[in-house]
């Protein structure tokens, strides 16, 4: 529920960083052939973007971040990469062994694959950005990022920032994967962003907040599965309403249904006719005991 949750308030983050962007966009260039140019800078490269971006690629070097600062400021609108690994190498030295070492080899799997896979791709921007988060995954799961995470949580809380999660696409993709490590980094994240967002935004992320308090989604998803267990489960939710409750006892107590509840006033009424309490309570057992004979006298 709290990963579930805080992927809602990532996507709502970036939608209201999208309005920003494109009202202030139309308030300060006019609107004048901008719906014929638009879809063609978004949904491809320029061909000069391109050929810089592979010349950057091809003097840049295998250690530090040049490799992704290539990619910053193109027309696809592709950022985040850079900073990703400035923020891990800027965090290196609070790492163990372990965090030090991923730090490392995924940097430069990321790199390698980048400038490799770059002069093969297409100039569609999709499929750019498609590219270049496939890739991140990749590095990511081959050097065991949860890993590192999982040894080195309060780190990785530390370098997630509530602003960049507005405007950078693969540094939320790197949230998510995050989020998929366990319960332990699950818990520290959604806390540490939640928090974050409660000083920007407010009561808006306090409304938010609601869903990762109430576990009744998952009790849903059980109730559903297993509909023997409604009346159990009605009543856990609704223990403070006494009338409903008190009737949802009778009824969980008499597995039987309706006619289970209708079994003690026969006895009760056997019990008058009879005069024997004893008697009539075994009759009532053994009727309870043959329910095809009960049907027959209902009918």
């Amino acid at each position: 529920m709290c990963a579930e949750c805080l992927r809602k308030l990532v996507t709502l983050a970036l939608v209201f960083a999208s309005v920003d962007a494109v009202v202030g966009t139309e308030a300060t260039h006019p609107p004048e052939g901008a719906q014929d140019r638009a879809p063609q800078q978004k949904g491809r490269m320029s061909l000069q973007n391109s050929a810089e971006i592979q010349h950057c690629l091809v003097s840049a070097g295998d250690v530090g971040c040049s490799v992704f600062e290539c990619f910053e400021n193109n027309s696809c609108e592709i950022r985040g990469l850079h900073e990703i690994c400035m923020t891990f190498l800027h965090n290196a030295g609070k790492f163990d062994a372990q965090g030090k070492s991923f730090i490392k080899d995924a940097l430069r799997c990321k790199a390698h694959a980048l400038r490799h896979k770059f002069s093969c791709i297409s100039r569609k921007c999709p499929a750019i950005k498609e590219m270049v988060f496939q890739l991140q995954r990749e590095c990511y799961q081959k050097h065991n990022l949860c890993s590192a995470a999982k040894e080195n949580v309060q780190v990785i809380v530390e370098m997630i920032h509530f602003k960049d999660l507005l405007q950078l696409e693969p540094y939320v993709d790197l949230v998510n994967i995050l989020l998929t490590c366990g319960e332990e980094v699950k818990e520290a994240i959604t806390q540490s962003v939640q928090a974050q967002c409660e000083q920007n935004w407010g009561s808006l992320c306090s409304i938010l907040s609601l869903c990762t308090v109430v576990p009744h989604g998952e009790s849903t998803l059980e109730s559903e599965k297993k509909p023997n267990e409604v009346s159990r489960i009605s009543t856990g939710q609704g223990n403070l309403v006494i009338h409903p409750q008190s009737g949802t006892r009778e009824n969980s107590q008499n597995p039987r249904g309706e006619r289970g509840s209708r079994l003690p006033m026969n006895a009760h009424t056997r019990t008058k006719s009879g005069g024997h309490n004893s008697k009539a309570t075994h009759e009532a057992f053994e009727q309870r005991d043959e329910p095809s004979d009960f049907s027959d006298i209902r009918r």
